[in-house]
């Protein structure tokens, strides 16, 4: 039985193919033939050519793996590192300092 595949926004589909192929320029800087990428990540050559085509239904622990064997397992921690929009929202729904409440004192009545 097959996953259903679900159709992916254009721009997303452009950045994962983005992603592949800087994942596939790292392996051949370090002149790492596919098969040895895919020995050594624990995959067969087809699903690491997939992950550098930048198809999205490869595991994300298959990525991580990629990552550690080229030596950029620093670059997770830059994943969703700054969520200016997600701080945006939570400074939204933070309490507001109540105000005080003002006394108004009464005029003095004018004799007449």
């Amino acid at each position: 039985m097959t996953r259903p595949r679900h159709a992916l926004f254009p721009r997303i589909q452009r950045r994962a193919d983005a992603l592949g192929e800087r994942l596939r320029l790292a392996r051949l800087r370090r002149r790492m033939p596919l098969a040895e990428m895919a020995a050594r990540i624990g995959a067969d050559r087809k699903t690491v050519g997939r992950l550098e085509k930048g198809d999205l239904a490869v595991s994300l622990a298959l990525l991580v793996r990629a990552l550690v064997v080229l030596g950029l397992e620093a670059d997770l921690d830059k994943i969703a590192h700054d969520d200016a929009l997600g701080a945006r929202l939570q400074d939204l729904e933070l309490p507001r300092r109540p105000r005080r409440a003002t006394v108004r004192q009464a005029k003095p009545a004018a004799d007449a």
